[in-house]
């Protein structure tokens, strides 16, 4: 990174550094401010976040923070790739103004079970990821409580591929009043299909190979309920089949659900075997995995 790329961007490191950024930029001179919450390693998917923010609103901040109280006691936060170096050079590059990097101490100034903890009902947390990842949406509407009450923007922006955690956020941001809007905006993919993520790198070879089939599955749900009226019940069913039986006996998809659902709401209508008419909207949700690799993905038709 060059000295004028280090000068061009305000890094802080702490609660009172973000909140004296945001009076200085923000608040005297009446801009609007744009935030992009993310755990770093950041990627193209992140990158049209802040893109959107940035011709939205007068100002954009980035907050970067790995959140432990997300991570269940066997998932990946000791391993979860942490980029920051490179991170700050891309905020800078994508014309970011302040980026907010706090530690887990500074963010959770007690002992983490002993913190306050925000709780979305569980008609909206309890099934999908909720049912496979328990205390998840728990830990995720908390730390971006905290980011939504240190950086007060006017817009947050989220990317659609985290479909429910995507409407957790926007139910607690509504629940609580916060006068942020929040901005779902759709998932950024490579060019075979297979939507960005910070996990796609732990893919092997051959995983990275097989991993397009998920966006596959979903497309061919799509065309089968919308183009050819077979019903959502039995186009699942096909696709459920179809997954179990793509790769190779030590390489294959271990499902954990593939549901459709209301796109507001989450309700799953999986078991409807009438006219897809019926549901002018559905979003299909799927998560599975391949051997360590968790692989989440949704299409909205």
């Amino acid at each position: 990174m060059s000295q004028e790329q280090k000068t061009s961007i305000f890094q802080a490191k702490t609660i009172a550094e973000a909140r004296l950024w945001k009076q200085r930029e923000i608040a005297l001179i009446g801009q609007t401010l744009g935030f992009v919450p993310t755990m770093g390693n950041l990627h193209r998917g992140h990158g049209s976040l802040i893109a959107e923010a940035k011709k939205q609103c007068d100002k954009v901040a980035v907050s970067i923070f790995v959140n432990p109280i997300q991570f269940g006691p066997n998932e990946d936060f000791e391993k979860y790739p942490r980029t920051l170096e490179a991170d700050l050079e891309l905020c800078t590059k994508l014309g970011a103004d302040m980026v907010f990097t706090p530690s887990v101490s500074e963010l959770y100034s007690r002992a983490l079970e002993q913190s306050s903890f925000v709780d979305v009902p569980e008609e909206l947390t309890n099934k999908l990821c909720g049912k496979f990842r328990p205390g998840h949406f728990r830990g995720v509407a908390t730390v971006v409580s905290k980011l939504f009450n240190i950086i007060q923007a006017h817009k947050a922006f989220f990317g659609e591929k985290d479909y429910q955690q995507l409407l957790v956020i926007k139910r607690m941001a509504e629940d609580l009043n916060y006068a942020c809007e929040v901005i779902g905006l759709p998932t950024v993919r490579e060019a075979d299909g297979l939507a960005m993520s910070s996990r796609n790198q732990y893919l092997s070879a051959e995983q990275r190979e097989l991993a397009p089939v998920i966006f596959q599955i979903l497309t061919q749900l799509k065309i089968q309920v919308r183009e050819q009226n077979i019903s959502i019940k039995k186009a699942l069913e096909t696709a459920r089949t179809d997954l179990k039986i793509v790769g190779q006996d030590k390489l294959k998809f271990d499902l954990q659900y593939l549901d459709a659902c209301d796109p507001n709401t989450l309700e799953i209508i999986s078991n409807d075997a009438q006219n897809p008419d019926l549901h002018p909207e559905i979003v299909f949700l799927i998560a599975a995995k391949l051997n360590e690799v968790r692989l989440i993905d949704n299409l909205k038709v």
